[in-house]
């Protein structure tokens, strides 16, 4: 599980300006999120892509998440800062679920979870929570950066899912706008799901309409931060066959607030709130 890690890229990334995405014809595609290629492997939508390990990315997320701790920004969503909330209710309702089955106890293991952003994002909603704890599991310079600057009673950070577990006790497994930066996203999925956690929360994930699966390059401005790495659109039904094999039902699913989708096809962003049949 720890070489899970290595294979963790940024969260997918939110527009620079709203004007973008009102106006798509009258901006150039090179200044707006975007998804190209039909990539065969994951090294070959790597040799196409500039990388994720930038440092710019980090920084840019940190500064902004700064702001937000220090109560200069509303939130934080992929090193954008917001001066309005944009709360995640879905989300929201799948994490209250879970500490009501719990009798107020809500231990959160955000993997791929950046600096912490989904917890500053929730933290005002959850604040009733008797018994709260939201752990980030992220690669290395992540955590390193969350523990000096963001840390708290409530946030921690960790560098693999054993080190989390062996020192809590979660009871959600929380998968934001993750799986689509996995080389190996099914098998990083069936080993997660194989810790038995009580509920898991899927938020912002790609899906074709087709049901068809395309691994693409994704292409993010320089208004945010110059970069770009693979990015895998998937099949629905695939998806969900792997909770149920594991013993999860659906308690719901819900459109996510991502709108793209790649070059000549469709696609949609979409969340789904499961919980363990046998926990």
């Amino acid at each position: 599980m720890k070489q899970l890690l290595r294979e963790l890229t940024p969260p997918m990334l939110w527009r620079c300006v709203k004007a973008i995405s009102d106006a798509p014809v009258r901006t150039k595609r090179s200044d707006s999120i975007h998804y190209e290629g039909h990539y065969v492997t994951w090294n070959e939508a790597m040799q196409a892509s500039t990388g994720y390990d930038a440092d710019v990315i980090l920084q840019r997320t940190r500064d902004s998440l700064l702001k937000v701790k220090r109560n200069e920004a509303v939130y934080e969503r992929d090193s954008v800062v917001f001066d309005e909330a944009q709360h995640a209710f879905p989300l929201l309702a799948g994490l209250l679920r879970a500490a009501v089955a719990s009798e107020g106890r809500l231990s959160v293991v955000d993997f791929g979870g950046s600096l912490g952003s989904s917890y500053f994002q929730c933290r005002h909603f959850l604040h009733p929570v008797r018994n709260l704890e939201w752990l980030v599991v992220d690669q290395p310079a992540h955590v390193a950066c969350g523990r000096e600057d963001f840390e708290s009673d409530q946030l921690r950070f960790h560098n693999s899912v054993e080190d989390c577990i062996a020192q809590h006790q979660p009871n959600v497994l929380l998968l934001s706008s993750v799986l689509q930066y996995l080389a190996l996203p099914y098998e990083v999925l069936q080993k997660l799901l194989q810790y038995g956690l009580g509920h898991v929360i899927i938020d912002r994930t790609p899906f074709l309409a087709s049901g068809r699966e395309r691994l693409t390059v994704q292409h993010v401005p320089s208004c945010i931060y110059p970069a770009s790495y693979p990015a895998w659109f998937f099949s629905e039904g695939k998806v969900t066959t792997v909770f149920r094999s594991n013993g999860y039902r659906l308690v719901a699913d819900f459109s996510a607030s991502d709108t793209l989708s790649p070059k000549g096809e469709e696609a949609y962003f979409k969340g789904f709130i499961f919980e363990n049949g046998g926990a």
